[in-house]
């Protein structure tokens, strides 16, 4: 028995009726490009959902960690809006992002089990920077309450738009050419967050200006999470498949 029926459109009503698709012209490419543009869309809402579980869990865990030890908010709520505003934008970029060739060969299934994992994984590893950007913070800087919450609100917002890029490709992620409006609404995000700090209206928002070798710090320790991701990433891939 045929998984689908296929009919043209010169056929008996009745068989048309009974087919699944109906050829309007005497080609099969246009099922050809329909079961690519399907490859296409469940690849980049696997990106999506890759994406927004992992950094959320992640997010989840630095904020229940690093209340249990400061006294202080780690992010005041307008703060984490913002962050949320912030790395929810280049998201509008991923329905057009491009997609590896090796991902369009052979269909790909939901594994729930898969992305389950995916979201521990790479959440803890977004927990373990967060940490660590503790650490830099409360050790070395001795910062105080805005300065600690400027600084975690810029690395982590950082960290979640650069995972983004690396978690779109199995490939190194410089390997892979993102689409336009994804990698550009992503350095529009990226440059606001670094700005956002010194405007003065953002006083109101409970940011001040960092040090610049903190800010040097914090894009340095964004740049040793997207390495760790890469190998988290190839040795997750390895072991899990869609």
């Amino acid at each position: 028995m045929a998984d689908v029926g296929i009919s043209v459109e010169t056929a008996a009503d009745v068989a048309k009726e009974a087919a699944d698709f109906v050829l309007l012209k005497q080609s099969l490419s246009v099922l050809r490009a329909g079961i690519l543009q399907g490859r296409r869309t469940f690849a980049n809402t696997l990106k999506y959902i890759y994406t927004t579980t992992s950094a959320n869990f992640g997010n989840m865990i630095s904020m229940a960690g690093a209340s249990m030890f400061l006294p202080f908010l780690p992010l005041l709520a307008k703060q984490i809006l913002l962050n949320n505003f912030l790395s929810d934008f280049p998201a509008v970029g991923i329905p057009t992002d491009n997609v590896d060739e090796e991902m369009l060969k052979k269909p790909r299934r939901w594994n729930v089990r898969s992305i389950r994992a995916f979201m521990v994984v790479f959440g803890l590893v977004s927990s373990l920077f967060d940490f660590a950007t503790f650490g830099l913070l409360l050790f070395v800087a001795k910062a105080n309450e805005p300065t600690f919450q400027t600084a975690w609100f810029i690395e982590s917002l950082l960290s979640e738009l650069v995972i983004a890029l690396v978690v779109r490709t199995r490939k190194l992620f410089f390997k892979s050419r993102p689409g336009r409006l994804l990698w550009v609404s992503t350095l529009v995000a990226a440059i606001a967050t670094l700005v956002i700090p010194y405007l003065p209206v953002m006083r109101l928002m409970g940011f001040v200006p960092l040090p610049l070798w903190l800010l040097a710090s914090l894009v340095g320790l964004t740049l040793v999470y997207v390495a760790a991701a890469e190998v988290a990433k190839k040795l997750f891939f390895r072991k899990f498949t869609d």
